[in-house]
């Protein structure tokens, strides 16, 4: 994978330029969690938490100003509609969690069901996409395809639900509108309320970090906003595509981003770290690079670069905190992610039980629709 990754850097090079925006709903119904509530919503724009409800709650909670602003002016009395709203919806996800018991022949335990929908839009070229994507118990369970639409059921207990909503043409005619028309719609009057959150260049603090000696150099770069950064070591000025060892970007507690590429220099004596640099490139800003000076690594065998090392670690440990705070089952979400170019397969459920055909938490059931709209 790594080879292949490295040949299409070579053939297509770096594209930081290309933005796509999303707007995104988490939808979580749990069963047999004591200490987890037992239905929750994120909603997010850009990978940015805007709102939260949960069960405990039950109220509709605005985590950015200016998305509060936007709703209210579109509706004054959005908050109460909508959180009127999802108690109605939650409601259906509490019957769905009995159908899907049924349907897995399940009487106890701990059950998770969830949902991820939403949209993008790519700024310049003017594409977008919309998706709907459910499972259960970690696994696949159903998910909408736009282009045909169709639901795909890649479990036979999931079919039952296929066929119901594919009959139903005026609800698919409605979703089609919705995923093409008005959550890109909603998406880009986000972007204007929200332009100097969303749409603001932070430039990245970069350090190099080693563990002992025979461990990896890490180039890590942090405080950097968007999330949309290259960042990759190179030799003598040409980019290295072996020893390298690429990480994940990973959100900071304070709405920035942080990431780590790794160099092994197993084979290379100190005297050529000086031929290596870390380049760290984010759109709006020059090129940052750092030479490979083993003067400049902070590590942990001298106790003046320990107490770095030690807030590095305490970076992380915030945002561990902040993404349980944010909705521990967003790891459901991400944990399916593949390695190919696809998005992340969340674990959601056929949230309609057999009494209440149409009535699943489709899009349009959401406040962002039928409050809005």
């Amino acid at each position: 994978m790594k080879a292949l990754i490295g040949l299409l850097l070579l053939v297509f090079g770096h594209d930081v330029s290309s933005v796509i925006h999303s707007l995104q709903f988490f939808f979580t119904a749990s069963s047999g969690l004591s200490t987890f509530p037992e239905f929750v919503i994120v909603q997010m724009v850009d990978e940015v938490q805007v709102e939260y409800y949960d069960s405990n709650t039950q109220r509709i909670i605005p985590k950015q100003d200016w998305v509060d602003q936007a709703n209210r002016d579109k509706v004054p009395d959005y908050l109460e509609r909508a959180t009127e709203n999802t108690k109605g919806i939650q409601q259906v996800f509490k019957a769905g969690m009995g159908t899907l018991k049924q349907r897995f022949n399940q009487t106890g335990g701990a059950h998770i069901i969830q949902n991820m929908y939403g949209c993008e839009w790519d700024d310049e070229d003017g594409t977008t996409e919309g998706y709907d994507q459910y499972g259960y118990d970690g696994e696949d369970f159903i998910s909408w395809d736009l282009k045909t639409m169709t639901w795909v059921a890649p479990v036979h207990q999931a079919l039952t639900t296929k066929h119901k909503w594919e009959q139903n043409r005026a609800l698919m005619e409605q979703k089609k509108y919705f995923y093409t028309k008005e959550c890109v719609d909603w998406l880009k009057k986000y972007l204007v309320y929200g332009k100097r959150t969303l749409q603001r260049t932070e430039r990245p603090r970069v350090s190099l970090l080693q563990r002992s000696p025979s461990s990896p150099v890490v180039c890590h770069a942090t405080g950097f906003y968007p999330n949309r950064v290259v960042v990759f070591w190179r030799r003598d000025g040409q980019e290295l595509h072996e020893q390298v060892d690429p990480g994940e970007v990973l959100p900071n507690h304070d709405g920035t981003f942080q990431v780590s590429v790794d160099l092994d220099l197993t084979a290379v004596p100190q005297e050529d770290w000086g031929r290596y640099e870390c380049v760290v490139q984010l759109k709006g800003i020059e090129d940052i690079s750092t030479t490979l000076d083993p003067a400049d690594i902070m590590t942990n065998r001298e106790d003046s670069h320990t107490l770095a090392f030690i807030r590095t670690g305490v970076a992380v440990l915030a945002v561990v905190v902040a993404a349980v705070v944010v909705g521990v089952f967003l790891h459901y979400y991400y944990r399916k992610r593949n390695d190919s170019d696809k998005r992340h397969k969340p674990v959601g459920s056929d949230t309609s039980s057999e009494n209440t055909e149409g009535q699943n938490p489709s899009p349009e059931a959401q406040p962002l629709t039928t409050v809005q709209s």
